[in-house]
């Protein structure tokens, strides 16, 4: 019989399940004139978004990194009679989705044509807000049964087209004005699935020319609902494709049209009908395969050339230190231990020489052994996640399903975090092991939640929905206490009784033996900026993806390339911080615990800061955005080195051990 606290416990966690259920997972079926929710989702940038000036040159635009509320006031969008939070997962939160219910009626198979939503009457205040972000490029989100809101882009490299997720809030077109005045011949010409065509006369007795832009705003939606049919009466929705169309009206509340797209006037308040039309168009797609035509690897050849070079590379790199090692080790071992007593006294030679001091316990070891288990612990956490999206179990349908598998695995490996954190302390023979198990499971993940804390008033500041809510924080505050933190002390526990790695193969002197002058090339931080090179590169074209994915609200499911660079990346630092260390030992420094740690992340970390600084060639808009992205940046950098920095300690370690083990040291 079940005790009442494990009842508790057990209706405790079911609720917070169903308080973030993954929406879309499941299919619907439906039934002619079922009614079919059309979700509104926040306002984001877009990487789809392209400017160009008057004479179709590419123009330098301002990019906002953060998104805003659909229902945000100053966007006076139309509002339903009650407007509902729809449920979202953990990750979905965190990464900025703000999902409710809309005006708009859909129903399997009822066509509509220009069907009027609502009147909304948009300030000039407000409307300079709004032209400047449909200059800036920003999207809007829906969301039909599950799947986004698409247009249909070209790929010029790959010469395909696929569906992009969202769609604009309106158009931006140049023109070349005279005298400070846009042409008074310019007539606007109107398609409904392309948008806007403009046809603009030359003007004659120009006097100065100069380049202007106009925004247009989107207040018509032509909606396409593409459905399968199931036979029996029975359909599923397979795609969604929006056409936003900019509508002057010329008789209110009616769908009659100027001709002339919508223009907000900033001076003045401006009167905004919303309309839109719904045509269901078969198709053969089934639903198990509906998110194919959104997933859109870009220029894949990019890709496989890189990870050919780089295996190459990482084979040879392999071939070469592994053959070098084992020869010069097999003649090390050789020479340590053929002592013989009738020959003459030989003084020991190389990497032996340290043998008395390379188990000497390190300055600052607290810290180290806390960051190398924190190490790990991400570790752990980045490889199964990327494990179990390679495999397609976090469907792109599940909304933030990869932020919250990433969240709970983390919380799970805090046992393994905290076990190696203090195994790791136990072997540099620390006597402080209470204060280790406290801070492993606090420090790393303490400065993630203050980065997401200070960050999150920025985001205030700009009226971002990204803004992380109170109650989300307070919840996984709750889940780290309940969960993490336990597993973190059991892990801690457990090391200090069982864990034996204290248990050294030689003895350590009580006077520090003096370290010879060192090459520059084997200093520390020559050797961490040459080492950083061979990881950074095994992942450099992936981060593109990823920084894309992140800051452009783009869907990154090209798990497997990263799985491969995944583990060039771990085999590369190791093998580059074995090498460095062992030259470090046989010119006798026996100080390699903090730079294995230093050469294998440092390096790499730095790289990938500058990576992704050089990533903005565009220009960041306002003070928020840079700090937004600054701070983000930063925090994936260092992140980037406590993981890389775990592997390359934790490589050195293992070589250390087993060579020191291998020799007769009397």
């Amino acid at each position: 019989m079940l005790s009442p606290r494990l009842v508790l416990f057990f209706t405790f966690f079911l609720s917070l399940t169903r308080a973030f259920y993954l929406p879309g997972v499941a299919p619907t079926t439906y039934h002619e004139g079922d009614e079919i929710p059309l979700l509104v989702n926040h306002l984001t940038p877009s990487v789809y978004f392209q400017r160009t000036d008057a004479n179709g040159k590419s123009k330098n635009k301002e990019h906002f990194l953060y998104s805003f509320d659909y229902y945000f006031d100053r966007l006076h969008f139309c509002k339903p009679e009650h407007i509902e939070k729809q449920p979202e997962s953990l990750g979905s939160i965190i990464f900025g989705d703000r999902i409710y219910n809309s005006p708009f009626e859909l129903k399997m198979l009822e066509e509509k044509t220009c069907v009027s939503l609502c009147k909304s009457t948009i300030p000039g205040k407000d409307a300079k807000f709004i032209n400047k972000l449909i200059k800036n490029g920003f999207f809007q989100n829906w969301l039909i049964d599950g799947l986004p809101a698409a247009t249909q882009v070209y790929d010029r490299k790959t010469k395909s087209e696929f569906y992009g997720t969202g769609f604009e809030l309106g158009f931006v077109e140049s023109f070349q004005a005279i005298d400070g005045q846009a042409p008074a011949t310019t007539k606007p010409k109107q398609t409904t699935n392309e948008g806007l065509e403009l046809e603009t006369r030359e003007a004659k007795n120009v006097q100065m020319v100069k380049n202007i832009e106009i925004a247009y705003f989107v207040n018509h939606y032509d909606i396409q609902v593409e459905y399968h049919d199931r036979g029996e009466g029975t359909y599923r929705v397979v795609g969604v494709i929006v056409n936003p169309v900019s509508i002057k009206r010329s008789t209110p509340g009616t769908c009659e049209t100027t001709g002339d797209p919508l223009v907000l006037s900033e001076d003045a308040d401006n009167d905004v009908y919303f309309t839109y039309s719904v045509k269901f168009v078969p198709s053969e797609t089934v639903w198990a395969t509906r998110w194919d035509k959104y997933l859109h690897t870009y220029d894949p050849t990019i890709q496989w050339f890189s990870l050919v070079n780089f295996s190459i590379i990482v084979l040879l790199l392999s071939s070469v230190v592994i053959h070098s090692l084992m020869k010069a080790l097999k003649s090390d071992f050789a020479r340590y231990n053929e002592f013989n007593l009738e020959d003459d006294f030989q003084e020991d030679a190389g990497w032996k020489l340290g043998h008395g001091d390379v188990f000497r316990i390190p300055h600052k070891s607290m810290l180290l052994s806390v960051l190398v288990g924190s190490g790990v612990q991400l570790f752990l956490m980045i490889s199964c996640s990327i494990f179990f999206a390679a495999l397609g179990f976090l469907s792109p349908s599940s909304r933030g399903s990869l932020a919250t598998v990433m969240f709970i695995l983390y919380a799970l490996f805090g046992f393994v975090g905290s076990y190696t954190s203090m195994a790791v302390y136990k072997f540099f023979k620390g006597p402080y092991w209470k204060v280790n198990m406290l801070l492993t499971p606090f420090m790393i993940p303490g400065f993630i939640f203050l980065t997401i804390v200070g960050l999150n008033f920025f985001l205030m500041f700009a009226h971002s929905s990204g803004v992380v809510p109170a109650g989300t924080l307070f919840f996984m505050i709750l889940l780290w206490f309940i969960f993490s933190i336990p597993l973190a002390f059991a892990g801690s526990l457990i090391a200090h009784k069982k864990c034996t790695w204290d248990e050294h193969p030689t003895k350590t002197n009580q006077i520090a033996r003096q370290i010879p002058f060192q090459p520059w090339y084997l200093k520390t931080w020559p050797a961490t900026m040459i080492a950083g090179i061979f990881p950074f590169g095994s992942i450099a074209v992936e981060l593109y993806f990823i920084y894309t994915s992140l800051w452009f609200n783009k869907i990154f499911y090209m798990f497997g390339f990263l799985l491969f660079s995944f583990l060039l990346l771990t085999l590369t630092t190791s093998l580059v911080t074995i090498l460095i260390t062992y030259h470090s030992l046989c010119l006798e420094n026996w100080q390699w615990q903090w730079r294995g740690f230093i050469v294998g992340g440092v390096g790499c970390a730095i790289y990938v800061f500058v990576h992704s600084i050089l990533f903005t060639k565009f220009k960041l808009g306002g003070f928020a955005t840079i700090v937004l992205y600054v701070g983000y940046s930063t925090m994936i950098s260092l992140l980037f080195c406590v993981v890389t920095g775990a592997i390359g300690f934790l490589s050195s370690l293992i070589f250390v051990r087993k060579i020191y083990s291998a020799i007769k040291v009397d």
